[in-house]
């Protein structure tokens, strides 16, 4: 994919961002800028805090110093109804998917709308439910269990329940773990259809170089608590270094 022209608005900036866990530094003066409507890969070992990034980015965890603006507004300064509608606008899919287990498939995607602070009508609340399934083509998994799906029918169900408020940037931590190469070609393929059709912004935390390859407009690499170099995958893919070559061999 070609890399997005930097005239866009602007979507995310974090600026020197650092967090540490006792002598564990996790983020060290760490910068990202995310454009309007690319899809940026974060790149990164296990362990090197590619998740406690966007942790921190939807004010889940707290850095110890740094900046981070969304939509404008420091999220670090925000009070909580705030912060609220700031993570209304942006969708969060768990690695986990986070799916309720004892809840239907559509209990689980109806859950985030009943916390919206204005009310919906049933009529209405049922067709976002199937909006939002049939844009992940599961419409007849409705008032089925989550124990009765497969782990990528779950997944897309989770990406289901992320779309349902109509986010304006998506946040994945790690979409295609624990799935088949099948399958997770079918999720990045979904993600990319989502992206294009929405014109969402997406950061996609990863280490599965296809899902690197077919969904990142830009790509960082996050080495050592910084952001050691980002570009777009043919070129990195092509670069000498030593600290990047691992990740391409």
């Amino acid at each position: 994919m070609k890399e997005l022209s930097k005239k866009r608005k602007v979507d995310i900036v974090i600026e020197n961002l650092c967090i540490a866990f006792g002598d564990n530094v996790v983020l060290d003066h760490f910068n990202l800028e995310l454009f309007r409507g690319e899809s940026l890969v974060v790149m990164g070992r296990s362990g090197s805090g590619k998740s406690v990034l966007i942790k921190c980015i939807i004010g889940l965890l707290r850095p110890d110093r740094g900046k981070i603006h969304v939509f404008g507004k420091n999220v670090l300064s925000l009070n909580t109804s705030a912060l609220d509608a700031i993570r209304m606008k942006v969708g969060f899919l768990f690695q986990s998917n986070a799916l309720y287990d004892s809840m239907t498939v559509r209990d689980n995607l109806e859950f985030p709308l009943r916390r919206r602070t204005f009310r919906l009508s049933q009529t209405e609340v049922n067709d976002m439910v199937m909006e939002a399934l049939h844009n992940v083509g599961l419409e007849h998994t409705v008032d089925m269990m989550p124990s009765e799906l497969s782990g990528g029918m779950r997944k897309r169900i989770a990406l289901a329940r992320t779309l349902i408020l109509k986010p304006e940037i998506i946040l994945y931590d790690e979409p295609t773990t624990g799935l088949d190469a099948v399958t997770s070609l079918e999720i990045i393929s979904l993600m990319k259809k989502i992206q294009e059709k929405y014109k969402t912004s997406s950061i996609i935390i990863t280490h599965d170089m296809k899902c690197v390859q077919l969904a990142a407009h830009r790509v960082i690499m996050l080495i050592n608590g910084r952001c050691y170099v980002e570009g777009v995958y043919d070129t990195l893919s092509q670069n000498q270094d030593e600290n990047i070559r691992q990740f391409f061999q």
